[in-house]
């Protein structure tokens, strides 16, 4: 820890004075003070006041991530442990902890680290240089709380591999943190079984943020009991298997990589379901009006695309591919069926994401009923005032034809 102090200019943070946990360089007045990259600064407003010490990071837009309100609180192991037995006192009492995120960055005030728990094996993200610095202590902390409850963890896989470290002036790492173990792991969700690639998948491995979402489908197509339901964009099948697993006679899931679709093939067949459950590598956006064209329609219809922008610069890109995939997806809707559609972009902020749906239905002349609205799994916290960590919209519609 540095003895560092960052002044901020006047009338600046804003976003850090309504709860937010980032400073960003152009918010800075002066610093006084040696430091290293990734040191603990202490913060004070243009006036003096105090605002809480974090970590800084001068080759980042974000040059500061704050770790406490506290002036005086030292950023040590006793301070580390409190904030990931808080983390899994809230985790315990929200969610299924079989499998579920054990630490969301910013909304658990540890800014910068993302730790899945997949059964018996942890998965690392560390985003930003000062967390990186702690990581392996708060894993270390963070297996002794697991273990006070009995929860024992065989190992640890590191997926420090997003290209947003670059940002912060860091290696792309990937690799075991502990002995190295078999990186396929077996799931199991909402009753339904998955083989995770902790190694290989996107991200950390499975999306874990969408676990009640599926769930919401389960129970759909379980009192709906339909004759055909499409995932679109189905990484490895999990919304299509809900479905099939609720009894629905026949389902297509679509994804572009043949990976993903390999592995979803597999989950069929862990779950007994792959007469009925299949998968076809595809476009989505070439196979939709195929589709269309063959007179094909579903019952359900999911769209769980990727985020289509991951800044503010494209938004109206995005706006383009969400409403030409609803608009797609609608068509291919019985008239009373019903379609799944979500975004996991932050920057598609939930009134342009609805507003995007309710164009799409009036260019193909549909009416939409909503049946649910939900957002991300409660071991995905939304912080209030850390807009980053609100991200996942999800709307089950019924579709009917204008009348």
């Amino acid at each position: 820890m540095s003895n560092a102090v960052v002044t901020l200019k006047k009338g600046e943070g804003r976003a850090l004075k309504q709860g937010g946990a980032w400073i960003f360089d152009n918010e800075i007045a002066s610093i006084l003070g040696a430091y290293e990259n990734g040191d603990i600064v202490l913060v004070r407003d243009f006036d003096g006041y105090p605002m809480g010490r974090g970590f800084i990071n001068e080759h980042s837009k974000i040059r500061i991530r704050m770790m406490t309100r506290n002036i005086d609180q030292e950023i040590d192991e006793a301070f580390l442990r409190k904030r990931v037995q808080d983390a899994w006192e809230y985790r315990k009492k929200v969610t299924d902890t079989s499998s579920c995120r054990l630490i969301f960055g910013e909304a658990d005030f540890l800014p910068g680290l993302v730790v899945d728990k997949f059964s018996d094996v942890l998965v690392v993200q560390s985003l930003a240089l000062g967390i990186d610095k702690m990581k392996m202590t708060i894993i270390r902390l963070l297996e002794e709380v697991l273990a006070a409850d009995g929860v024992k963890i065989r190992g640890v896989f590191e997926r420090s591999d997003a290209k947003v470290r670059e940002q912060e002036g860091m290696e792309r790492v990937k690799g075991f943190l502990s002995e190295p173990f078999d990186t396929s792991v077996e799931i199991v969700e909402n009753g339904v079984h998955y083989l995770v690639d902790v190694k290989d998948g996107q991200k950390t491995g499975f999306f874990l943020d969408q676990k009640y979402n599926r769930l919401a489908v389960q129970n759909l197509c379980r009192n709906l009991k339909p004759a055909k339901v499409l995932d679109c964009f189905t990484h490895t099948g999990s919304f299509a298997l809900n479905a099939g697993i609720a009894g629905s006679e026949k389902v297509l899931g679509v994804d572009a990589s043949q990976l993903a679709v390999d592995q979803a093939t597999e989950n069929a067949r862990l779950n007994g379901l792959e007469d009925h459950v299949t998968f076809q590598c595809a476009d989505v956006f070439d196979l939709l009006p195929k589709l269309e064209q063959e007179g094909e329609k579903f019952d359900v219809v999911i769209l769980d695309p990727p985020a289509f922008t991951k800044s503010r610069n494209s938004i109206k890109n995005a706006v383009k591919g969400y409403r030409e995939i609803n608009l797609r997806g609608m068509k291919l809707v019985k008239d009373g069926g019903y379609l799944a559609t979500c975004s996991c972009s932050h920057f598609m902020d939930p009134e342009l994401f609805t507003k995007t749906i309710r164009e799409a239905a009036s260019n193909v002349h549909k009416r939409l009923r909503q049946v649910e609205y939900r957002t991300q799994a409660a071991d995905h916290p939304i912080l209030w005032a850390a807009d980053e960590s609100y991200y996942l919209k999800f709307i089950i519609f019924q579709v009917v034809d204008e009348k």
